[in-house]
């Protein structure tokens, strides 16, 4: 059910998507497919309220995750009850038996109740495609599971006389039917071209409208239908200002459904135009307006990101769950087409009402390391105001290792931390709460080595300024002045001449002509870079390039800027 591109090259669920298909015995079962990072749990949130019970996915060997605990206490808390299903058991180092025992800790630690922990166990290959209730059963096909299904999860409670309500809770933009909204509907029925009404959470009218368009789901399209009744999960056109969490029902409807709060960002960052000398040489939406319009059309879609103007008009901050839902959001626009600058990620603080102390996020961090890197972890970690809360061998000559550490400590340590483990290690975040501000945080060890002319990168001297640093460019690539081209070995910052071609002369000696070799260049992803740079820089965003910058490309105005704050 992953059709996005981006979906499919990082292999993770970003869009909740809803399908169904029909049992033997003719009944309907509807199918929504969830997001399992934290950084997405605006998607897990809205469409928990559409289900009446949950499938737990848990791999064989790497037991529950951070991410696998996020989605799960949010299902708990509305009282769905599960089934779990151990997958990929054949693998040769799965552990099912003890992968089970850690699920019922789980569901223990999340307060579920006796109906939630008596919970029944599957055993499946998702890739083989089957499934069985012993792992000593035949292993054939995957009905066990649909048995299972119909049995344990409840069909749902629903008045079909009522008047028709339905909760939306997802919201798309379709070329040709315009806004299209999905949710479940609750009660009643519904036929096309009936006149509707919008309400809000509140209870106050949106806006009335006819249903112009009726879509269910039938395997992973949708396809258009003439009548819905209570229980069907369907998608709606002709309503130009409903949105999500919105109730939409008949005419004679006075009250609202009501739905779940929706956890706040806790991350932003800054977006604004392009303005280094490359500007729209590669990009074909280049302007403010541009930028703000789209910003604009993916807070209106995804309640868990918001977007404000800042004072001058000029740049917006975008708040999210975290960095990997904020790079996929610069990611996708930078696929269409747009270029822009985007700031070093900054937490969101709170203020305690009754102290007036200030706030800031934390998150749960589980991270799987070899034996050999544990206590290089734990230090840097440590360094990073992160407390270790658990530590215990995962079999395998690997640890799994827990800390509490707050958000502002862990942005730029991935990069590190794949260093320090020799990429090797597994590192899972989720939020866990606000708590108390812990104070200044190291910044990062190393200064950059920055351009000081436009023009194409030398190989002759990249070769020559190796011993400086890490290079972040090849030979032939552009660069300009301002833009950082690599790592300094120290922790100032560096300029250099990337540009310097060798003196040709007639002048030939033993050793004079030294082979060029140079050391392949540390390439960064978004969200690598996005967590790399310091408070003066920013990423540059086009959809062929991603460059690393200064905020101010003048030398001279950064030596102001930098006696400026001194003084300050």
């Amino acid at each position: 059910m992953d059709s996005n591109d981006l979906e499919k090259e990082r292999g993770i669920t970003i869009l909740a998507k809803c399908t169904s298909i029909m049992a033997a015995n003719g009944t309907r079962i509807n199918i929504i497919d969830t997001p399992g990072h934290a950084d997405f749990g605006g998607e897990v949130e809205r469409v928990l309220s559409m289900a009446d019970g949950v499938i737990l996915l848990t791999d064989a060997a790497e037991g529950p995750m951070p991410q696998t605990k996020f989605v799960l206490g949010k299902a708990l808390k509305q009282g769905l009850r599960p089934i779990v299903v151990i997958n990929k058991v054949d693998r040769p180092d799965g552990r099912a038996e003890e992968v089970v025992d850690e699920v019922f800790d789980l569901f223990a630690a999340l307060d579920a109740n006796e109906d939630q922990l008596d919970f029944p166990i599957l055993y499946a290959s998702g890739r083989d495609g089957w499934c069985t209730r012993e792992l000593t059963d035949p292993r054939e096909n995957l009905l066990p599971l649909i048995d299972l299904v119909l049995s344990h999860v409840p069909a749902p409670k629903v008045d079909k006389d009522a008047p028709f309500a339905m909760l939306v809770t997802l919201l798309e933009a379709d070329p040709f039917l315009g806004r299209v909204l999905t949710g479940r509907v609750h009660s009643g029925r519904a036929k096309v071209n009936m006149p509707i009404k919008a309400l809000s959470l509140d209870g106050k009218q949106v806006e009335t409208g006819k249903l112009t368009k009726l879509q269910a789901f039938a395997g992973v399209t949708r396809v258009p239908v003439q009548e819905v009744e209570a229980g069907d999960i369907i998608s709606i056109a002709g309503l130009s200002v409903a949105s999500v969490a919105d109730t939409i029902g008949d005419m004679a409807l006075t009250m609202p459904v009501q739905s779940t709060p929706i956890d706040p960002p806790t991350m932003a960052i800054t977006i604004s135009v392009n303005d280094s000398p490359f500007a729209g040489q590669e990009g074909t939406k280049v302007t403010s307006r541009m930028i703000r319009d789209r910003l604009m059309a993916e807070a209106e879609t995804n309640v868990a990101i918001t977007v404000t103007e800042t004072a001058g008009k000029d740049a917006y901050e975008v708040g999210g769950r975290g960095e990997l839902q904020l790079g996929v959001l610069i990611e996708t626009m930078r696929r269409e087409g747009f270029e822009l600058t985007v700031s070093r990620p900054r937490v969101l603080f709170k203020t305690d009402e009754e102290t007036g102390a200030l706030l800031e996020p934390y998150e749960e961090v589980m991270i799987d390391v070899d034996d050999e890197y544990s206590g290089v972890v734990v230090e840097k970690v440590s360094l990073r105001k992160g407390n270790m809360t658990d530590m215990r061998p995962s079999g395998g000559g690997k640890t799994r290792i827990t800390f509490l550490a707050p958000s502002r400590g862990l942005i730029g340590y991935q990069s590190e931390f794949l260093t320090a483990t020799r990429g090797t290690g597994v590192m899972n975040r989720v939020y866990a709460h606000h708590g108390a501000y812990k104070g200044d945080l190291p910044a990062r060890n190393n200064g950059a080595l920055i351009s000081t002319d436009l023009g194409e990168a030398v190989a002759y001297a990249i070769f020559n300024l190796q011993d400086r640093g890490i290079m972040f460019i090849k030979p032939q690539d552009k660069v300009y002045a301002g833009m950082i081209v690599g790592e300094h070995s120290r922790d100032n910052d560096l300029e250099i001449n990337v540009l310097k071609g060798k003196q040709l002369t007639n002048i030939r000696a033993s050793g004079t002509d030294e082979a060029v070799r140079l050391v392949p260049p540390r390439k960064l992803s978004l969200e690598d870079m996005i967590s790399y740079i310091e408070e003066d820089e920013l990423v540059e965003v086009t959809p062929l390039n991603l460059r690393l910058r200064k905020r101010e490309l003048d030398a001279n105005e950064r030596k102001r800027s930098s006696r400026a704050k001194k003084k300050a």
